[in-house]
């Protein structure tokens, strides 16, 4: 018994020995101490949860995440501004686009019969019924639909062509610009080049000395109506194919 309590007492020492004594290299090879447990791991979380603070020298986590200011200039990114806009753009109001203005379908060119006495190359103005012929020969003449002068600026009587001209410029006469200026407030220019802007259009045929012409005109759906102040106009295309056929020197006859 003596022997075995002396070794039980030597053992101890060694123990605590060994517990005082610095570690040395080959401890990290000894057995490790057990590790002691919290009775309740659980703790932390559920404070953290219900909003509550960990106790004093313990850890703190945090309840809320930490704020973070952002700049203003990225408040606005640039695909954010586009898709803004974009969707403005899309519920506002769109308006209603223009109606198309055609030309009565009764005034395109056709051939039909003449059994009048002029003779080939003449051409009749009927602007009553708001017609143009151009007299073939063979019991046959070409008609084209044609705007002729509103009220006040109808004529009659019988010409002959003076001059061709293609693309023409626009001059207007003085009384023309007076009474424009007066009577509807637009200011007509003294002079216009030739071109699809033209008024005068694309082919023009002057009428003896007189201001008057048969020309073409950049309103089509102005044809079949009285809206000129004298001159006979007619579609683009149709003053083209006249132009081409009628001769300097032809006779017109308006009626």
């Amino acid at each position: 018994m003596k022997k075995l309590a002396l070794l039980m007492m030597s053992g101890a020492a060694l123990s605590l020995a060994s517990l005082a004594a610095p570690a040395g290299a080959s401890d990290r090879y000894g057995q490790r101490p057990p590790v002691v447990l919290s009775p309740d791991l659980s703790a932390p979380w559920v404070m953290q949860l219900g909003g509550q603070a960990a106790p004093r020298g313990g850890v703190v986590y945090r309840t809320q995440p930490r704020s973070v200011r952002t700049p203003a200039y990225q408040a606005r990114t640039p695909r954010a501004e586009t898709r803004r806009v974009t969707n403005a753009a899309l519920a506002a109001p769109r308006p209603k686009p223009a109606p198309v203005r055609q030309m009565d379908p009764q005034f395109l060119p056709q051939t039909v019969a003449y059994d009048g006495d002029q003779k080939p190359g003449t051409i009749i103005i009927d602007t009553s019924q708001r017609f143009l012929y151009f007299v073939e020969g063979n019991g046959q003449a070409r008609r084209y639909g044609v705007g002729v002068g509103k009220e006040g600026h109808a004529w009659s009587g019988t010409e002959r062509i003076s001059r061709k001209a293609e693309w023409p410029d626009w001059r207007p006469p003085a009384e023309m610009i007076k009474r424009v200026r007066e009577k509807e407030g637009r200011i007509l220019p003294v002079h216009m080049a030739g071109g699809p802007e033209n008024p005068l259009g694309a082919r023009a045929l002057y009428l003896g000395s007189t201001l008057y012409r048969i020309h073409g005109t950049n309103q089509p759906w102005t044809i079949g109506n009285a809206v000129s102040s004298g001159c006979i106009r007619m579609r683009n295309e149709d003053v083209t194919e006249l132009y081409e056929r009628v001769q300097v020197g032809a006779k017109v006859i308006v009626m």
